[in-house]
């Protein structure tokens, strides 16, 4: 479904702040694989789903998306074929636009815009029906402002917009970082919920190891642009915390630096 072959980036390259993000990066996901990433400050994580959003161009290599090279396309071809939620949860909504408006831009994402009107009767009993799946009492507030809704509830708003027209890649940007344990465990149930019943192939940022080795049928481990581990199926179902520090730190990772992911 998704095919990262010999990816290349570097920023402000030439200059004193020159930085590579991305050095060769390779990567093929399967349908239906639910992959968790993990890796310190700087290993380009957040660069390498930004390439694949098409926030800014490669310098080197393709991506390609469900067999088609996307390697060119501009962020807002690519909006209805990947869907993503951030880590801030005032991104991704529209906070002045009530709820079932951001849910109905949402489902217009990557379609000619005219003068019809904006939300019909048939789309808000659609949208009743995917808010009360969420279990938050947020299909009784359909004309809310988004804006007034709790952290976790304009994350869990921004999961079901990023998946209501069925992307074929689904980004998870950290997206429970910014949330207090309990509603972040709360998100992390709901996303695993909707990519299973949907069977979405899926990419989550942690920076949580324990979540990292919970969710998804898949782990990898970035450094310094790359890719350094790839754990799947029993390997990683057996995993635990102290072993994916060893295997880190084997693999040339410094735990010194990255001990705050290490730990948490």
């Amino acid at each position: 479904m998704l095919k990262l072959e010999n990816i290349s980036k570097t920023f402000n390259p030439g200059t004193i702040n020159e930085k590579k993000a991305l050095n060769g990066l390779n990567l093929h996901l399967k349908p239906g694989d639910f992959v968790t990433v993990i890796g310190g400050n700087g290993a380009g994580k957040s660069t390498m789903l930004n390439a694949v959003a098409g926030v800014w161009p490669v310098d080197e290599g393709r991506i390609l998306l469900d067999g088609h090279d996307i390697t060119a396309l501009p962020e807002h071809k690519r909006a209805h074929l990947i869907g993503r939620v951030f880590q801030d949860p005032m991104m991704g909504t529209a906070p002045n636009m009530q709820l079932e408006e951001n849910l109905a831009l949402a489902a217009r994402r990557g379609q000619p815009r005219g003068l019809k009107w904006g939300v019909t009767n048939a789309e808000r009993e659609e949208y009743h029906e995917r808010l009360k799946i969420l279990g938050l009492g947020l299909e009784d507030r359909m004309t809310s402002k988004v804006g007034l809704l709790s952290g976790g509830q304009r994350q869990a708003v921004t999961l079901l917009m990023a998946v209501l027209r069925e992307p074929k890649l689904l980004l998870l940007d950290e997206h429970t970082a910014a949330l207090d344990p309990g509603t972040a465990a709360k998100v992390l149930e709901l996303s695993d919920q909707i990519v299973q019943e949907h069977n979405l192939t899926t990419l989550m940022i942690t920076h949580n190891m324990k979540d990292a080795i919970r969710h998804g049928n898949r782990l990898i481990m970035m450094n310094e642009g790359h890719i350094i581990l790839d754990i799947e199926g029993e390997e990683k179902k057996k995993l635990t915390k102290q072993q994916l520090i060893d295997m880190f730190a084997q693999k040339g990772g410094s735990i010194d630096s990255d001990e705050t992911l290490l730990t948490k």
